[in-house]
């Protein structure tokens, strides 16, 4: 049985990105399953917390078990069920312009909010962005159209990329930034480096997010490291992903909350 570092003595719970922290593409990074089990084995809480909204939570747990993972339902916290959370909580959202794969048109719906894509009536309350594969020009000119017709703006976060095996693909955040170069509007965010998505997971696990014990691993110091900061968490960042070691040696361990850097999850997570 593999064995744990010591980092992780000083805490009870660990929120993990997916895309380029526990996997890039279909492939697990190197060592990953292996250091999630040990994990599991030493009795950690344990919660997978992503941006990227093309899929739903139910085919992220499918995912998370075929490349050697074990995971429930409840352990997959979205930016869809995050964005869910927030139209749920804004009494003034009632109808909204959507772009996003199709689980994010059905958290917008199951918060009680409708979907005016393409019906004549007047502009909707707020335009949901979430990046998805099948996006095209007359969905972001429905957009920017809708936010000029006085619609809020609201994000599944703000990740410019995600890393892919042939190199990094757009993400919400480069969406997210076209809609407010031609409008003049800034998007309010749902996913991460809001507080709310760390904030789910751990409610999930059962703890308290003011006082848990719980380190948030991730690839990205603007949208990992940020979101651990806005919660109040512990943040520790892997170098299989879009941050760079220079980067990461720039942003320095020991300040913002940064706790360790490491090649790789499991490089971070096993006593190797």
């Amino acid at each position: 049985m593999a064995t744990l570092a010591p980092l992780l003595d000083g805490y009870d719970y660990v929120l993990l990105d997916l895309d380029g922290c526990v996997w890039v593409g279909d492939e697990p990074t190197d060592g990953a399953v292996e250091a999630i089990t040990a994990l599991r084995e030493a009795g950690k809480g344990l919660a997978f917390v992503t941006n990227d909204a093309r899929l739903a939570g139910e085919d992220y747990v499918r995912k998370l078990w075929r490349l050697g993972f074990r995971a429930g339902l409840e352990e997959v916290v979205t930016a869809g069920g995050a964005v869910q959370h927030v139209l749920a909580e804004t009494a003034r959202w009632r109808s909204a312009y959507v772009i996003g794969a199709p689980s994010i048109h059905r958290h917008v719906t199951d918060a009680g909010v409708r979907i005016v894509n393409d019906l004549d009536v007047p502009p909707p309350d707020v335009v949901v962005l979430a990046a998805h594969d099948d996006l095209d020009y007359a969905q972001l000119r429905g957009a920017i159209q809708a936010v000029d017709g006085g619609a809020e703006l609201l994000c599944a976060g703000r990740d410019l990329t995600f890393p892919m095996p042939d190199g990094p693909w757009p993400g919400t955040g480069a969406l997210v930034v076209a809609v407010e170069a031609a409008t003049g509007t800034t998007a309010i965010n749902a996913g991460k480096p809001a507080a709310q998505p760390f904030a789910t997971a751990l409610d999930r696990l059962g703890a308290d997010a003011a006082t848990a014990r719980a380190l948030v691993i991730g690839d990205r110091l603007d949208a990992d490291l940020a979101g651990a900061r806005a919660a109040g968490l512990d943040g520790a960042i892997v170098l299989t992903g879009a941050t760079t070691a220079a980067q990461a040696d720039a942003a320095g361990v020991g300040a913002d909350g940064l706790v360790a850097v490491a090649p790789s999850l499991a490089a971070l997570l096993l006593d190797l």
